[in-house]
């Protein structure tokens, strides 16, 4: 291990995302010494000094995005990202533009896929480009996505892009923008909590040459196993509605 790289202790029923340095790290399942986590290596057993056993896993991108990045707004939640790369088919090498940075998490998780390819997030509030950066930072893909702190109903300069994301208000104002920016074949997905929303990028949709103009729902209901076998009362339902449409010229 090295110092500064990022580790996840698992056992059973805890789990810790921490990013190597010498020292002791406190928790209330007692003390790690991190001096000794430094000698190890991925699948190692280490111990706290309660003698409760942990093993060093290598963290996964979803890992890094729900332990260890920084949340202002709503993001964009893993089954709805999945479900972009499920119906564009974007991959390896591939260029993407995101609209409405946030907390970095789209981008984040998209440039993890594509990567070497890379990702252009816009945000024009610079609080959120700050979180991102530092969320960024954290997922040691820094060299594949440029934050631009910069209102993208302006324009967007990119070109030739294989997606583009939305997730901003009024994101009908960024589809032209978008079809310009997007190579034939490319993708342009907006995401919209209400159907008001997705009623106007539509139509703003079909006053350009976008084909394949298809909207969806994303709803995961998790099941229960323990005792009884039935579905979860509570459970992530509806997060948002998601535009799909491809330009073709």
């Amino acid at each position: 291990m090295k110092n500064g790289e990022l580790v996840l202790l698992v056992s059973k029923d805890r789990s810790y995302l921490i990013k190597l340095k010498k020292g002791k790290l406190h928790t209330e399942n007692g003390i790690f010494d991190l001096d000794k986590i430094l000698r190890k290596k991925f699948g190692d057993e280490v111990q706290t000094h309660l003698k409760k056993k942990f093993k060093l896993v290598k963290p996964t991108i979803i890992d890094v995005l729900k332990r260890g990045t920084k949340r202002l707004p709503q993001i964009i939640t893993p089954k709805d990202a999945a479900l972009i790369l499920a119906y564009t088919g974007i991959s390896q090498g591939n260029f993407v533009v995101d609209v409405g940075t946030g907390s970095g998490f789209l981008a984040i998780f998209l440039a993890n896929y594509i990567k070497p390819g890379r990702v252009v997030t816009y945000d024009n509030d610079k609080k959120m480009v700050k979180v991102a950066k530092g969320n960024v930072e954290l997922s040691g893909l820094s060299k594949f996505i440029k934050i631009k702190n910069k209102d993208a109903t302006k324009g967007v300069s990119e070109r030739n892009v294989d997606l583009v994301t939305v997730d901003i208000q009024h994101p009908e104002k960024v589809v032209k923008h978008a079809y310009s920016s997007l190579k034939a074949g490319g993708y342009l997905v907006i995401y919209s909590p209400t159907i008001d929303e997705v009623m106007a990028v539509t139509k703003e949709i079909r006053k350009l040459d976008f084909s394949y103009i298809n909207t969806v729902e994303n709803i995961v209901r998790e099941w229960q196993t323990e005792r009884t076998t039935r579905p979860k009362t509570m459970g992530l339902m509806h997060t948002g509605f998601i535009t799909f449409a491809r330009k073709i010229e």
